[in-house]
């Protein structure tokens, strides 16, 4: 390694959670604060927590909470259409009579 030009290594630099968690580990600085550790990460606690920092989560379950429930609609026939199913089914129907009367 070339000199004076690598930070300063601490071997026993104090990482603080906002848990109150304390540890010590290596690193440049002396002192780091973090917002999660493993003691209070969701994942390795395996409780539900909320990590919501600018306030997403309010605003969607208000969104959501707004919104109107939505009704499920037929689809709309145009009345050519329906003269042309109705005469489908016209004709079904006399070529049934016709293959009854056989």
């Amino acid at each position: 390694m070339k000199k004076d030009i690598h930070p300063e290594y601490n071997s026993d630099a104090t990482i603080k959670c906002v848990c109150g968690n304390k540890f010590k580990l290596g690193s440049t600085k002396k002192e780091t604060e973090v917002e999660i550790c493993a003691n209070c990460h969701p994942f390795f606690t395996g409780k539900k927590k909320i990590i919501d920092t600018a306030g997403r989560v309010e605003k969607f379950k208000a969104r959501v909470a707004a919104k109107k429930p939505t009704t499920i609609k037929k689809p709309r026939i145009k009345k050519e259409n329906k003269k042309k199913i109705e005469n489908k089914k016209v004709e079904n129907k006399k070529t049934e009579k016709k293959e009854v009367k056989k």
